[in-house]
């Protein structure tokens, strides 16, 4: 028997990078995978690949969350486990941050994770139970310049983590968080991209830097943040709740 079998999982931003591994892991792990993501497309290839199925999710606007949910809810009869994996970075200094910047970040990092427990935790409790992995970074943890409004976000994601998991430990739903570290992926090219511009760098410096500073020596890979998802998902974890796990090489000790 593997360790989520019976269970119904839902991923936001499922689709790409840790995303998609994320939900790899836990198909391989027996689940039942709903990938959602902003692009229907990307979601039906991964989907596709693990056995799972695809909903179309733009996790700023709050009523296609609780509508996705319901999809999920209508095909599989419910979901056990919540990854709340979309999310956005962007660089920007004091003197250039704008309002629509703000909003979207706050909206995607913060909202999109808030609104989506919002939507899954009646279903969840009606089945006895359930487990919510949330986003945050290891840019939670810590301040760094030119990134105040990402940095915020993810450090509200903590303390969204601590408050929900008070709030619904009566009701056997755990929730906990994730804080990775500098993760090889895709949108580490856009990442690297802004450090170079604002840190006066050549394209690939800033990438090269900070994974050979990791004490590990490397920069993660999707896997390593994804089979820590599956263990706060099982039951493995299940006197675990209202923590984040630092996914991150060392970077950050707590």
């Amino acid at each position: 028997m593997k360790r989520l079998d019976g269970k119904v999982a839902l991923v936001t931003g499922g689709a790409r990078g840790i995303g998609r591994a994320i939900c790899e892991a836990l198909a391989k792990a027996g689940a039942k995978v709903a990938v959602s993501d902003l692009n229907l497309e990307d979601a039906a290839a991964t989907a596709e690949a693990i056995g799972g199925m695809a909903v179309e999710i733009n996790v700023m606007e709050f009523d296609a969350i609780a509508r996705g949910v319901r999809e999920v809810e209508d095909a599989w009869g419910g979901i056990d486990i919540l990854v709340n994996n979309a999310g956005i970075f962007n660089m920007a200094s004091l003197d250039k941050i704008t309002v629509a910047d703000y909003r979207r970040q706050y909206d995607i990092n913060v909202g999109g994770t808030i609104f989506a427990c919002q939507a899954v935790v009646p279903g969840m409790k009606k089945r006895g139970g359930g487990a919510i992995i949330n986003f945050s970074s290891q840019a939670g943890r810590r301040g760094e310049p030119n990134i105040a409004l990402y940095c915020s976000t993810k450090a509200a994601v903590i303390s969204v983590t601590q408050s929900l998991a008070l709030e619904l430990a009566g009701a056997n739903i755990r929730v906990n968080a994730i804080a990775p570290g500098v993760i090889d992926t895709p949108m580490w090219e856009v990442v690297d991209a802004q450090f170079a511009e604002y840190e006066n760098k050549p394209r690939g410096q800033k990438k090269k830097e900070v994974g050979e500073a990791v004490p590990l020596g490397r920069m993660g890979d999707p896997k390593d943040v994804a089979d820590p998802v599956v263990f706060l998902a099982s039951d493995e974890a299940r006197y675990i709740t209202a923590q984040t796990l630092n996914v991150d090489g060392g970077n950050w000790m707590s």
